[in-house]
């Protein structure tokens, strides 16, 4: 019924507005909405869940169509073998039997099979009942329980048992893998340990702690196969031993040698391991009794067939007191020590005797202060024998102290009896024994771990898992290490690689280029001229000894000066003097004198070049360089002087003079006696400065003089009577004068006028050179000594000079680089090369860099490689029992 008009006026109309539309939309398609959003989310969900569980089950049946596609092709090669080896199968598995209920088999195993049988209908023969077919029709039970027990254990996990199944050759091939990939991991190892040592760039390694008693060294010596570590009564562990086991596989049927090496000594390989033992004892007993222990590693190597691929580190054994000739502290640094190395990514080989509670063990104690949780952590039991098997069991069942890699019980010892090769046996055979003998409580529980060889099996399993799972990390590292070391090499080299080779060729070329230079200053006018310099000097010295100290010397000036006398008519005194410095001058040695003057030029260039850079850093090398070049120098000098002494000999006789030549003397006489007086003059005017003045050094020498008279007055009373001064003492002299002089200037009063005396005597024979007498020519040389004498010092540097060139220089110049090769070069080994450069630290920083991106560029592509053999680094989860436990 509809409303009345008189209701629907009574009715509140509300205004519908545009703005409100959008809201009543919303509200109306809200819930349809939600509903197709939580639809479609479900929906997508079920797809990825429907699609992981398809990629699953088509991975398990290509797994097992793979499988069986194998077991199929090996039938029906050899039909008769298969049937005989599946009725034998059968036969010992009576109790598997196929269920008589007939069920549906799942389509993926129908499409499994019947693709095999028609792959092998179409390889057979046509329609034989006899041939490879196998079909199902044809099957007996027992053969369709044999290869499903062949299947079932062809995908089954290797951890499903603790015992691992073995091929026919009597090896694991995952083992094998395993050892491979382990093996390379090791090699990695010790690269990183040769770059660098700190924590970011190391692998794992096995570290070996316990007690002293607690059998760490019958444990290691048993994996090992020999006794190698040194015995004693005190403490011989003394030192970290690194030691790294190598597998050395057979190579065409023949077993190779075992052998031992230590990297760090050089000794080579040593193939008995009794000669290990005593290295080792030496090395750990070289550390002094005070010390007790040592943070320096010893590097050990083992390469053995029989020796799986392991890194072990075996330190000093915990002790609890220190005995009286040890030092105090020997606990506590032994703890330092083991903490050092027992830090992650090390995995802790915890050493305990069965025969003591694990509450007491001091491994344990101390892996737990840095595993908690024992995820590091492997438990070795030794001496299961002491105990009894069931107590055994549950030390080894490890449900009072878990650790997560569990517990291995090892009886690793042996009588000690007998030859030592057979040691190793005989404890691998009571071990073998004892174990066997008490196989119902052992293998009561299959978690339980006994005997060396499990033990090395964990080994290898763990440490190449706890290596595995470090790749990632180290990966990473290596890659900044890298690129650090990358950019570092461009930034301070320019990428500009250099050898050990090249820089000692390089220093030896540069050292030959700077004796070229060098040899410039022992050219012929310079040799010349130190040699008339030296000449000069002599001189000197004969003229001050024959003339300048001579009371007569003002006469000869005067006789020069007379124009009327001839030098025939001088004086005889005069003519003995002039020969005598003519023969002083020229049998004075000239020759050895010039040719040891030469000879130390060289010795200086070759010692200055010598304390240059770059030999500033091979001391060893500049102290050979001076060592053979003083040689070449003394099998030369004496044939050298010998030769030039025999050139100059007529000059020692006969000398004649060019009038050229005496001009020329004349004019060098001059000069040198100018010189020499201006250099009087100056030594004269420091002493007047020093002492105060003309005035105060006249009154000095006044001083001296009067001294000096004094003197010759005792001295004549002395001659006069002898006797009158026996008892007469010595008065000090108390004039005013002696407060006024002290004894300093007194001494340079007395070279002052030595000094004066001597300009006189120079400043007059400088007016006798420039008169007209000794402008004459050379035969008014017994007047003018000093030019005759200039001429033939002039003559005899000339000779000298010519054959100190050709006997010495020339040999030296010719035999010195050639030396520099046979005894700097050549003469230098590989390891001496190395040595010789980096004695340089700009060298050895260059070297170390490129050195480090070199190991570093390897080590990536060794661990890139490590992709072919492990595709997924983290270790494999356990997977579960069953043929269809990967499905669900």
């Amino acid at each position: 019924m509809s409303p009345s008009p008189a209701t629907l006026r009574h009715m509140h109309v509300r205004a519908i507005s545009y703005s409100s539309i959008p809201r009543f939309v919303a509200r109306a398609f809200r819930v349809p909405i939600a509903g197709a959003t939580i639809g479609a989310g479900g929906f997508g969900y079920a797809n990825y869940k429907f699609e992981e569980l398809r990629k699953t089950t088509n991975s398990w049946i290509t797994s097992a169509q793979d499988a069986a596609q194998g077991l199929l092709e090996t039938a029906s090669d050899n039909l008769k073998s298969a049937s005989d080896g599946i009725k034998t199968i059968s036969s010992r598995i009576p109790e598997v039997k196929l269920p008589e209920i007939h069920l549906e088999t799942p389509q993926f195993l129908k499409d499994l099979f019947a693709s095999t049988e028609s792959g092998e209908k179409e390889k057979g023969s046509g329609g034989e009942e006899d041939g490879p077919e196998f079909n199902q029709k044809n099957r007996s039970p027992q053969d369709d329980a044999a290869i499903a027990a062949l299947v079932a254990a062809t995908m089954s996990s290797p951890s499903d048992s603790p015992k691992a199944t073995t091929d026919t050759s009597g090896q694991d091939p995952r083992q094998n893998g395993l050892m491979h990939l382990t093996r390379k991991l090791i090699e990695i190892r010790s690269m990183l340990l040769s770059i660098d040592q700190s924590d970011a760039l190391k692998l794992p390694s096995i570290v070996v702690v316990g007690s002293q008693s607690s059998g760490k060294s019958s444990v290691l010596e048993a994996i090992v196969g020999h006794e190698f570590l040194p015995k004693g009564n005190n403490m011989v562990t003394r030192r970290p031993i690194e030691l790294t086991l190598i597998h050395t596989p057979a190579e065409n049927s023949q077993i190779p040698e075992e052998y031992g090496e230590f990297p760090g000594l050089g000794l080579g390989k040593i193939t008995n391991f009794a000669d290990i033992q005593r290295t080792l004892t030496d090395l750990n007993l070289a550390v002094p009794a005070s010390e007790a222990v040592s943070n320096d590693p010893i590097d050990l190597r083992i390469y053995s067939p029989n020796v799986p691929d392991l890194t072990l580190i075996d330190l000093p054994g915990y002790v609890q007191i220190s005995s009286l000739d040890q030092p105090e502290t020997l606990k506590e640094k032994i703890a330092v020590l083991c903490d050092k190395y027992i830090r992650e990514p090390n995995i802790i080989l915890a050493v305990c005797a069965a025969d003591v509670d694990l509450a007491n063990s001091p491994a344990l104690r101390a892996s737990r202060k840095v595993d908690p949780l024992g995820l590091r952590t492997i438990g070795v039991i030794t001496k299961m024998d002491l105990v009894p098997p069931e107590q055994g069991a549950a030390i080894l069942a490890g449900n009072r102290y878990p650790l997560h890699l569990g517990y291995v019980g090892v009886v690793a010892k042996s009588s000690g009896k007998g030859q030592r090769d057979s040691t190793a046996l005989v404890a691998q055979r009571g071990e073998s024994d004892y174990f066997g003998a008490y196989r119902g409580v052992f293998e009561s529980s299959n978690s339980l771990m006994v005997g060396t060889d499990t033990l090395r099996r964990r080994l290898m399993e763990v440490l190449e898992s706890s290596m595995a799972s470090s790749l990632h990390g180290i990966t990473n590292a290596v890659q900044l290490e890298l690129e650090e070391a990358t950019y570092q090499f461009k930034v301070q080299y320019n990428d500009r690689r250099i050898t050990a080779e090249s820089y000692v060729a390089e220093t030896m070329d540069a050292l030959k280029l700077r004796f070229k230079d060098a040899t410039q200053q022992f050219k012929r006018p310079i040799i010349r001229e130190r040699l008339k310099g030296m000449l000069d000097d002599k001189v000197m010295d004969v003229l001050e000894q024959l003339y300048w100290l001579d009371r007569r010397a003002s006469e000869l000036g005067t006789l020069g000066a007379d124009p009327r006398l001839k030098p025939e008519d001088i004086e005889p005194y005069w003519r003995h003097k002039f020969d005598a410095a003519s023969s002083l001058l020229t049998k004075s040695g000239v020759g050895r004198d010039s040719t040891l003057l030469v000879a130390d030029g060289l010795r200086s260039l070759i010692d200055s070049i010598a304390s240059g850079e770059p030999f500033t850093f091979h001391p060893r090398a500049s102290e050979r360089l001076i060592q053979f070049s003083h040689m070449i120098l003394r099998d030369r000098i004496g044939l050298t002087s010998d030769q030039v002494e025999n050139c100059i000999k007529p000059y020692k006789y006969e000398v004649e003079v060019e009038p050229r030549e005496w001009e020329i003397g004349r004019l060098r006489a001059t000069e040198l006696f100018e010189k020499e007086v201006a250099m009087c003059e100056t030594k004269l005017k420091e002493i007047r400065n020093k002492v105060g003045g003309s005035r105060r050094l006249g009154g000095l020498v006044q001083y001296v003089k009067s001294l000096e008279e004094k003197e010759k007055e005792r001295k004549v009373k002395l001659q006069d009577n002898p006797q009158a001064l026996v008892h007469e003492v010595e008065e000090p002299d108390q004039t005013p004068e002696s407060y006024r002089y002290p004894p300093a200037q007194i001494i340079d009063a007395r070279h002052a006028m030595l000094y004066t005396d001597r300009l006189s005597i120079l400043k007059l024979r400088l007016l006798a050179l420039k008169s007209k007498r000794c402008r004459a020519g050379p035969e008014s040389a017994v007047f003018c000594p000093e030019i005759f004498l200039n001429v033939v010092a002039d003559k005899l540097a000339q000779t000298s000079t010519m054959f100190i060139n050709i006997e010495l220089l020339e040999q030296f110049f010719y035999q010195f680089p050639r030396e520099i090769d046979s005894r700097l070069l050549y003469d230098l080994d590989r390891r001496e090369i190395v040595q010789f450069a980096r004695e340089n630290p700009v060298i050895r920083r260059h070297l170390d860099l490129q050195e480090r991106k070199d190991k570093l560029e390897e080590v990536m592509k060794q661990l890139n490689s490590l992709s072919t053999l492990r595709s997924d680094p983290q270790p494999a989860p356990r997977r579960q029992r069953g043929l269809f436990g990967n499905i669900f």
